[in-house]
């Protein structure tokens, strides 16, 4: 397989809130031509539309053969044992497929991993692939690595496992990237990476970060990026959550013919990660699981978005009215603490909201 996977929860959007089909399409052509074949969805992805747009784009228009398939079992899906093969059967059916390439646990952590266990998920996963319905059986992971530790040795049987990997959480604390790396290579698992480009923000650098990589003499930021985690040892593949054409044109450039990254290289990104430590800013990776859930609408990826921005660029903040117009703003959280149980990134969201709302709502 070649290190580059296509992640399906950022696919491009028409006004509409519709996935725009024909975009999609011309994106999973250029894909597979380029001999790309990994695509990566879960059912909660854009409110369950990617599964649809897999099923338009991919699985109605290629031979089943010429592509490998990942979908996930997520945990606030279902509530007992006796939900999960009726929801896997509904994903199969929303993806036009028969099996799953991979099927994984879904972002799993310290608060959901009694109700995998309680539901009997992992039992239910390795009796699906006997019967042919998955292939692989691994899990999607957000906590420490001694939780990951203990997941691994209790549960031998997970053949991957899919990290939250990029060059500037390994040194994260909420996250440490490194050590649950390190983790997957001490018990003998293939890695997915995820967040190579932490939801774009490695992609779209502080000035002066951009110059240091400017200074290498080609490839954009977000390449960098991702070679930086393909290069590691044991990286099955690297998902990008790509958005447009120009993005997948950008990836396949460089990952068809892979080459790992140079010691210069290396150094330079090290360099670039300590601009970018030097930035107040949010690590948020706009995942979006924070907003399903806000009893107020608030668009809070969007809002950190536009604070990070202004913290880097010292940009107005000018958006801030339009962005929350018809949605909440960030002085209206009602302090309930959902978006933080959810987060993979561990964000003090209440407090950043009133950050925010401090800085464009004065």
């Amino acid at each position: 397989m070649k290190k580059l996977g296509f992640g399906c929860m950022r696919l491009p959007m028409l006004e509409n809130g519709e996935v725009d089909l024909e975009q999609f399409s011309k994106m999973v052509d250029a894909f597979l031509a380029a001999g790309f074949t990994y695509f990566d969805t879960a059912h909660n992805y854009i409110g369950g539309k990617s599964e649809q747009a897999i099923r338009a784009c991919l699985t109605s228009r290629y031979p089943r053969e010429q592509y490998s398939l990942t979908d996930k079992l997520t945990s606030p899906l279902f509530e007992t044992e006796a939900d999960i093969r009726p929801l896997l059967t509904s994903q199969l059916e929303a993806c036009g497929v028969d099996y799953f390439d991979y099927c994984l646990l879904h972002s799993v952590n310290s608060g959901n991993y009694e109700k995998y266990t309680a539901c009997n998920a992992f039992a239910i996963l390795q009796e699906w692939k006997q019967e042919g319905k998955i292939r692989h059986v691994g899990m999607s992971f957000h906590d420490t690595p001694e939780m990951l530790d203990r997941i691994l040795t209790e549960h031998p049987e997970l053949e991957v496992v899919q990290i939250q990997f990029n060059y500037l959480d390994e040194v994260n604390p909420n996250v440490e990237s490194r050590r649950c790396y390190e983790v997957c290579r001490r018990h003998g698992k293939p890695v997915l990476v995820m967040e190579p480009v932490k939801g774009g923000a490695l992609a779209d650098l502080p000035p002066e970060a951009g110059q240091i990589l400017e200074e290498l003499g080609g490839g954009s930021p977000a390449s960098y990026a991702i070679r930086y985690a393909a290069s590691q040892e044991g990286i099955l593949t690297v998902l990008s959550g790509m958005s447009n054409l120009a993005q997948v044109e950008d990836n396949i450039g460089y990952m068809s013919d892979f080459q790992p990254v140079t010691a210069a290289e290396e150094a330079a990104l090290v360099r670039v990660r300590e601009v970018i430590l030097k930035q107040e800013t949010i690590p948020c990776t706009a995942c979006r699981y924070c907003t399903d859930g806000c009893p107020q609408q608030i668009p809070i990826p969007d809002i950190f978005r536009l604070y990070n921005r202004k913290k880097t660029y010292l940009e107005p903040g000018w958006g801030y009215g339009s962005l929350t117009k018809d949605k909440g703003k960030a002085s209206d959280c009602v302090g309930c603490g959902q978006c933080e149980q959810i987060c993979p990134q561990k964000l003090e969201i209440r407090r950043l909201l009133q950050d925010a709302a401090a800085i464009f709502e004065k």
